[in-house]
């Protein structure tokens, strides 16, 4: 993996996003946080968000426990699960090894508060290794301390079932404050 380090500026950020639909939620969070660290769920807009909702996922994030909480997922998350994120633990969804890389990653961006993408070789199902794009955003009712994180991911490979056999492979991660 390739930490490349941190991007100060939130539009050099979303300028290094390939993806034409990581860029456009990348856009909206940027949009309707306006002056604030951060924007708020309610501040998210379905309508703008909607062609991309199948590759999106959302986690809450309890600060006194540390733990974080699905929210949503999209229809091709949830295929790759078999299962709906909504209420689930972060635990409960993945394997011991990738809950702890997805936890740190987690609690990086809300913690920062700090935007993530990650590119290249992003997971391996069995024998497949993966490759595209993901991006993780912090979220905030009260706009100054995060209390959940909003994603997406996208690459072509159809993912069915994966939590017993994923292993995650982050090439490249970069990281922008907010």
């Amino acid at each position: 993996m390739i930490d490349a380090g941190t991007v100060v500026d939130f539009s050099v950020f979303q300028a290094r996003i390939q993806s034409v639909s990581l860029r456009a939620i990348a856009s909206h969070w940027n949009e309707v946080r306006g002056k604030r660290r951060m924007p708020s769920w309610a501040h998210l807009k379905n309508s703008v968000l909607e062609p991309y909702m199948k590759t999106v996922w959302a986690f809450n994030y309890d600060r006194g426990s540390g733990e974080f909480a699905g929210r949503f997922a999209g229809s091709s998350i949830m295929v790759g699960f078999g299962k709906s994120f909504l209420g689930t633990p972060l635990r409960d969804l993945h394997t011991p090894a990738v809950f702890q890389i997805t936890q740190s990653y987690f609690t990086r961006t809300v913690s920062e508060p700090a935007c993530a993408r990650w590119s290249g070789r992003l997971f391996k199902v069995g024998d497949q290794i993966v490759e595209g794009e993901r991006i993780c955003l912090p979220m905030s009712a009260a706009a100054e301390h995060a209390d959940g994180v909003l994603g997406a991911s996208a690459y072509d490979f159809p993912v069915l079932r994966t939590p017993d056999t994923l292993e995650l492979i982050h090439d490249i991660v970069e990281w922008c404050k907010v």
